[in-house]
């Protein structure tokens, strides 16, 4: 009996120095640099307020006493923040103060991979706060993602320096108040992925330099001032997935480069102001799903110069309001995956394909404001699946077949019945 509890003494002690040596281990493996540690409660200070003590409140901010917003990875026997998020994400993340500004102490963060700021700053009128011009170069081989979003009193330009980030993969500065022109030596992040700068008061041309961005999946500079042509080295971007350069004040004729967007998904170029007609090398680009060229009224020309029939999987179309001319060719009816077709509020002319109702997956279809003319010879049954989603009204010329209906409650909106023949010869 002596003798077994002499071995569950020794067990117990045995256990308790191992856990006693672990809980050491883990502790002097990861202790996070002075420095480091100093430069992080300070760059918070400068977005929570000065109030904020982060060395009472979280004295291991890479260990027990972890910071909502704040990541850590572990460099060679220390810790070191590698990602930094800044705005209202989560109940209890970092929220910016009124008086939130970009402190110096941001860049001494020396292996700092992301960095966002989401709703920090409010007011382009009381303190507003521009992007740093200087110090980006401190982060040249670890920053990989940048992000500002919602930020109305972020103002200011995009800073030439950040042509430093090498290794930046993602930036994104959406919905903030930035003004001025593309920086040129953005073209310089040749690992980018993601650029995102829509919604913003950025106006001039889209440099040229912007074609070297070759390994881009996503380019949005929507909902800015950007004016001039597109230029021809857009081309080069083969590996784009999406591209929406929509409400801006872009101009003059498509590259024909466009076409070697072979694997764009989607491509809005919305309420601009091109010219020249739609680009026959549009029928190459055969991965869209969505295209979107409506509210360019001076664009022009008509649907015939492209094969529709290329582009097997389109699922989205919209013409509308563009100034087309011509009539709605055939192989339109050969989009086998279409659901939607825009063609209102055009020039269009001549009649309509009864193949248009038979297209498998087409749920919208709207051609009204047009000058198409002769009779309408779809079914009562599609009538009564479209319902208003058919838009045919406003084309004084077209007229509906009435004996085909069994119900006048199922006839297409806005469509006068044809006449009949004995009408029209008394």
């Amino acid at each position: 009996m002596a003798m077994n509890n002499s071995i569950l003494t020794f067990m117990v002690l045995l256990v308790g120095f191992f856990v006693l040596c672990k809980g050491q281990e883990d502790t002097s493996i990861g202790p996070m640099e002075k420095n480091e540690q100093e430069a992080l409660y300070a760059a918070i200070q400068g977005f929570v307020g000065k109030s904020w003590n982060g060395s009472d409140l979280y004295p291991d901010p890479c260990g027990w006493t972890p910071i909502q917003g704040v990541s850590c990875d572990l460099y060679n026997g220390f810790w070191y923040v590698s990602a930094l998020n800044i705005g209202p994400v989560y109940d209890n993340s970092l929220q910016c103060t009124r008086s939130a500004e970009v402190t110096h102490h941001l860049f001494m963060l020396k292996h700092l991979r992301k960095l966002s700021f989401f709703n920090c700053f409010f007011s382009p009128h009381q303190k507003p706060v521009r992007i740093p011009t200087s110090n980006w170069e401190n982060f040249t081989e670890s920053l990989e993602s940048l992000e500002f979003r919602s930020n109305p009193g972020l103002i200011g330009t995009i800073p030439t320096s950040f042509g430093y980030l090498k290794n930046l993969e993602s930036l994104v500065l959406l919905e903030n108040g930035l003004t001025g022109e593309l920086p040129q030596e953005m073209g310089s992040l040749v690992k980018l992925r993601r650029l995102v700068l829509g919604g913003n008061k950025l106006f001039g041309q889209i440099p040229a330099s912007f074609g070297g961005l070759k390994e881009l999946l996503i380019l949005d500079l929507s909902m800015n001032k950007l004016s001039g042509s597109l230029p021809w080295t857009l081309g080069n971007l083969t590996s784009l997935l999406k591209l929406d350069l929509s409400n801006n004040m872009l101009e003059k004729e498509l590259p024909s480069t466009i076409g070697s967007l072979k694997n764009l998904t989607l491509m809005d170029l919305g309420r601009n102001n091109f010219s020249g007609g739609l680009v026959q090398s549009l029928q190459e680009m055969v991965s869209l799903k969505e295209m979107v060229m409506s509210n360019n009224p001076l664009l022009g020309g008509n649907l015939d110069g492209i094969q529709w029939q290329n582009l097997k999987n389109l699922e989205f179309l919209d013409l509308s309001n563009m100034g087309l001319t011509g009539n709605i060719p055939e192989s339109m009816t050969e989009m086998k995956r279409l659901r939607f077709l825009g063609l209102n509020n055009n020039k269009l002319s001549g009649s309509l394909s009864p193949r248009l109702a038979s297209l498998p997956c087409i749920s919208a279809l709207y051609l009204y404001g047009n000058d198409l003319a002769g009779k309408l010879e779809f079914s009562e049954g599609f009538y009564r699946k479209m319902g208003k989603r058919f838009g045919a009204w406003n084309n004084p010329n077209i007229c509906y077949q009435a004996e085909l209906m069994l119900s006048t409650s199922k006839v297409p909106y806005g469509v006068k019945p044809c006449k009949q023949e004995r009408d029209q010869n008394p």
